[in-house]
């Protein structure tokens, strides 16, 4: 799976400021507040690795000890292992059930 608008998701801990865009018809060399990451930011993906792990840990899965990128959820006799990559997810379940359930 590909998540979509992948860096633009994050919530920014510090604020962030950035000159005007190029194109922009305003003599004053005002900044901008960023709200939201956007793409080209240093932190970007940092901050949307921090919210897709706090997403994906309330959905009962837990972070791989020598990985953070592999998360494990088990129900019962089932499991489904994610793995991230980037912006891409790698499902492999026991159970389609909850493959498509966590889909």
């Amino acid at each position: 799976m590909n998540v979509k608008t992948t860096f633009l998701n994050g919530d920014l801990d510090k604020e962030v400021y950035m000159k005007q865009p190029e194109g922009f018809n305003d003599d004053s060399h005002k900044v901008c507040r960023l709200k939201k990451s956007i793409y080209g930011l240093k932190q970007a993906s940092r901050q949307w690795y921090l919210k897709f792990h706090k997403v994906i840990t309330s959905f009962g899965f837990s972070e791989n000890l020598v990985d953070q990128c592999i998360y494990l959820k088990v129900s019962g006799s089932k499991f489904i292992f994610l793995v991230l990559y980037v912006d891409d997810i790698l499902l492999a379940s026991s159970d389609l059930g909850l493959l498509e359930e966590t889909k």
